[in-house]
Order: structure tokens, then sequence, then C-alpha cells
């Protein structure tokens, strides 16, 4: 199946992804999106859409799910062609452009990309402990969708990092009990937010690592193991949130012929690939002083868009003027 050929196609609806359409869009250029998942907006929808943002500007704080709404609503409003639940697969460079072949057999073609794909593939790193794949949704979880869930239950979460502190702070409303277990007494977290849950009512498990799991059709407790003295510790809980990291791949990606280093595109001062007319924006790629965030990513994207622009139109002026002087 061959369809028609865009001026960009965004491989990743994510943030950084739905800015680039929307700015694409601005510039007067025709948009294809294409994400592997069944709904726009990236992580903050499929892992944490429950979960604060607190470093996005003009929001002291805002809901993952409520950002990806509000980000969502901009970056469709110039009409994208969406083509979801579909992994880019292949990419062949052809006078006019590229063709993108789906893993279903779709070829798109197109005029430029920009590849936003975050972190590409991830999976999350789970525990290494018996019972744990069947303990999943039952009382085990690697990210949170609905913080209902946990409404007067007991819950642990395992981690030292970013994400164990953040909802160890988002879920205080809602759990009975909460206790936070990791195996040293260093942390990977935000300053503010260490000290904050240090002075809530969570009960602290340092310098231990969980070694069991147990209850029958759901999570009743776990043991937990002194990583210093080897001793055990039953503890009840109602459920486990596993928060110790993320496995990422790039996919089919690294097969495109990119400049790849560390799992991340190599990328010049304008978010060139080394691939003509292919740019590479956000988490998925890598520079000199690259820093992973939604905020500096989407500036990132804008910056992307107006090179593609350009490379598609050298008459075209790179910068479009300010929003606040369009009719929009």
């Amino acid at each position: 199946m061959s369809m028609n050929t865009v001026d960009v196609t965004i491989i990743g609806g994510g943030p950084c992804g739905l800015f680039a359409s929307f700015y694409a869009g601005l510039r007067g250029m025709s948009v294809r999106i294409i994400d592997s998942l069944p709904e726009l907006g990236g992580q903050l929808t499929a892992l944490y859409p429950e979960k604060y943002v607190f470093d996005m500007p003009g929001f002291p704080k805002v809901l993952a799910k409520d950002l990806a709404r509000d980000l969502i609503e901009q970056g469709t409003q110039f009409e994208p062609e969406l083509v979801l639940e579909e992994t880019a697969q292949s990419i062949e460079q052809t006078e006019n452009g590229y063709v993108i072949t789906t893993a279903s057999g779709k070829r798109l073609p197109t005029k430029t990309v920009i590849v936003s794909a975050g972190a590409g593939a991830f999976q999350p790193t789970k525990l290494g402990v018996e019972r744990e794949d069947e303990m999943v949704g039952a009382g085990i979880h690697y990210g949170v969708r609905d913080k209902s869930v946990f409404k007067g239950k007991r819950l642990a979460i395992v981690g030292g990092g970013d994400s164990a502190f953040d909802w160890c702070l988002n879920l205080m409303d809602t759990a009975d009990h909460m206790m936070l277990i990791h195996r040293r007494d260093v942390f990977r977290a935000h300053e503010d937010s260490v000290e904050k849950v240090k002075e809530s009512r969570v009960e602290m498990k340092l310098w231990y690592a969980v070694k069991e799991l147990h209850g029958n059709g759901s999570l009743t407790g776990v043991t937990v193991e002194n990583t210093q003295t080897k001793e055990t510790e039953h503890l009840e809980c109602d459920h486990l949130i596993v928060n110790i990291g993320f496995k990422s791949s790039l996919g089919p990606l690294k097969d495109w012929g990119f400049e790849i280093v560390k799992n991340q595109i190599v990328v010049n001062d304008r978010y060139e690939t080394n691939l003509p007319g292919v740019f590479a924006v956000g988490d998925v790629c890598s520079f000199d002083g690259k820093l992973k965030l939604i905020a500096t990513g989407v500036g990132e994207a804008a910056t992307a868009v107006c090179f593609a622009k350009t490379y598609l139109d050298p008459t075209a002026k790179l910068f479009p003027g300010h929003s606040s002087d369009m009719d929009l």
C-alpha cells in the first residue's frame, strides 16, 4: 500500500514530535506522524499520565495526561495524517526524498523526515524474582495510569531515582501506607524531592532489595534482603511499583544508516543527521551540551522544522516570525 507524498514525516508522536507537527503546519508544510503506540502523547500517556510535570515553562505543575492533551490539540490543529500502531521499519532514498515502509507493509513517501522517537522502544527493567510476570496486573506495576487503584492500599515503591520519588509524592494522598525500598542510601532524584519524601510519612527501607513476592492471585507482601547484612524481612503490601529504570532500543532505526553513539542519533547544530533531509530531535538525538528535557526538546523540534523548510525551499526564510503576529 502506497500513500501520498508529504513534506515531512515525523517519527514519534510524543511531545517533541507533536510540537514539530504544529510548527510544520505553521510553516505551511504537509505532515505525517508515525507512532507505534495506539494514541499520541508518547511516554506522557503511555507510562505516567497521572504524574506531575514541574519543569514545563508556564506550568508550575501539570499532570502528564493534561500536558499531553494540550500538546495533542496543538500538534493536530493543522490536521496531520496520523499513522498509529505502526512501526517505521525501513527507509529508502528516492529522487523526491524517501519512502518509509512500516512493519505492516505500508509505503509512506515523504520529502523530509524528523525522527522524534524519544528513547526508542522501551521496556521496564524488572526485579528479576520468581512469580514477577505472574503478578503483573495483580499487584506489580511498572508505571501508574490510574491513581485510584492505590486508594486506601498498602503501597511499596522500589527505586532511588526521580520516578520513584515522584510517585511517593504523587500518591501520598492516595495510599494508606507507603514504603520506599532502595538498595542503597544514595539517590538519583532531585534534591528537593528527596527532602520532601524524607520529611513525609513514607517509610524508608534503605539498603534493601526485593527477593520474593507473596500472595495467591494477588500481591499480599514481599520478602526483602538487607544488601549489607543479608538479613531478610517480610513486608506486607497490596501493590508494588517498580521504578528501577527502562531498557531502550532504537529498534529498526539502528539499521537506517545513522551515525549512532550510545543509542542516540548524532546531529549537527541544525539537527541534521548524516542522511540528507533527515533530522532528529528530542531524547533520540545526541550533540554536545544535550539536555534530555521536554522544554529543550520542543525548541529543537521548531529549529529542525525551520531547517527542513529551507531544505525543501531554499528561498524560504529560516525564521517565520512570531506566532503572536500571525492570524492562527
